[in-house]
């Protein structure tokens, strides 16, 4: 089958890669021309701009845009009057799904199918597949089934669910229409909030071991600093990367995302390489505020996206606040920093 590729990032470049494993044609486009360079080395070809990428695809025609969020509304609006009745356009970045349903019905006045498909997998897709939540019209997801087919990880790459018939959906091969127009993007984004939390449960987790030794670190005595009561309780010099290996294997908490913490660690045991600043892309917050449309508590996922804002110095401020309340009603002056390497 042919498709098209608008956004050769990591994941674009990657599933463009796998789809041309898989025997299917593709055209592809980006601002980068080195990209569309190395994919035209293995066989893809390439176009300069958005009319000649329109210009080389079959009718009718499936455009995938793998771009940012952010940049889909101008991509689509440069794309828009150059497609047909009867083209698709699929979005495989991680956009809202309130999106979806404006861009679906805005496409549908031109006859064009819209198709969301939320895509997970990351830099290992290109080897492991990519599972894919998808939602539009029934006939056009059935339609692109072969390509799904090829960028999924494909039947067998899992153990069948007990009780499940093996074979009885294409969730077992790793993609899945979850419904009409959004709902693809709507449970790739509750997934995305569960990793959230997943992640700051590792997060947590290891900074409990990582400061399991401090019963061995001089402790300040004064009216400012909770004393530490059992410093013989904490006394224990543990290997995280040590740790993260055994919980791999046999572990209720293994996972993909523990495998990946392993290797860090295994590279990086004290993660100097980096700053714990971390991003939002936007998934965690829309999850977050579904949760409160819904009135369906998710303290988790709260806590691990507020979490995230905090790394960046979001809390700054408010830190600031509750210091200078606590010198204003009590008088009580600011412990200084620990500087680095000083052991406290």
């Amino acid at each position: 089958m042919q498709i098209g590729m608008i956004g050769l990032g990591r994941m674009g470049a990657s599933m463009v890669t796998r789809l041309l494993r898989g025997g299917h044609d593709c055209v592809v486009h980006d601002q980068e021309p080195e990209g569309m360079a190395r994919l035209a080395a293995l066989g893809a070809m390439s176009a300069a701009s958005l009319q000649q990428f329109v210009g080389r695809l079959q009718t009718p025609r499936a455009v995938w845009l793998m771009v940012p969020a952010a940049a889909g509304d101008a991509v689509l609006e440069q794309l828009t009057p150059l497609l047909q009745p009867g083209d698709i356009v699929i979005d495989g970045g991680n956009s809202h799904y309130h999106d979806d349903l404006r861009r679906a019905a805005a496409l549908a006045k031109s006859n064009i199918a819209h198709v969301d498909v939320g895509t997970s997998g990351g830099v290992a897709g290109l080897d492991c597949g990519y599972c894919l939540m998808i939602g539009g019209g029934k006939d056009i997801v059935q339609h692109l089934a072969p390509v799904f087919a090829t960028l999924a990880p494909g039947a067998g790459t899992a153990a069948t669910t007990p009780g499940r018939h093996a074979g009885g959906s294409s969730a077992d091969q790793g993609w899945l229409h979850c419904g009409p127009h959004g709902a693809g993007h709507f449970v790739k984004m509750v997934h995305n909030g569960i990793e959230y939390g997943v992640m700051a449960a590792y997060a947590e987790g290891m900074n409990i071991l990582h400061h399991a030794n401090v019963g061995l670190r001089d402790h300040a005595i004064d009216a400012e600093t909770t004393p530490l009561r059992e410093p013989a309780h904490y006394q224990y010099e543990l290997d995280l990367p040590e740790i993260a290996e055994v919980w791999r294997r046999g572990s209720v908490i293994g996972s993909w995302l523990l495998d990946l913490t392993a290797a860090a660690l295994a590279a990086d045991p004290a993660l100097d390489g980096y700053e714990g600043r971390i991003s939002d892309s936007g998934e965690g917050r829309w999850t977050v505020q579904a949760a409160i449309d819904e009135a369906v508590p998710a303290p988790v996922l709260s806590a691990a996206l507020y979490a995230r804002f905090s790394s960046r110095g979001e809390a700054d401020f408010a830190n600031r606040v509750q210091s200078a309340m606590r010198h204003e009603f009590g008088g009580h002056v600011e412990e200084p920093a620990p500087t680095p390497g000083s052991g406290t």
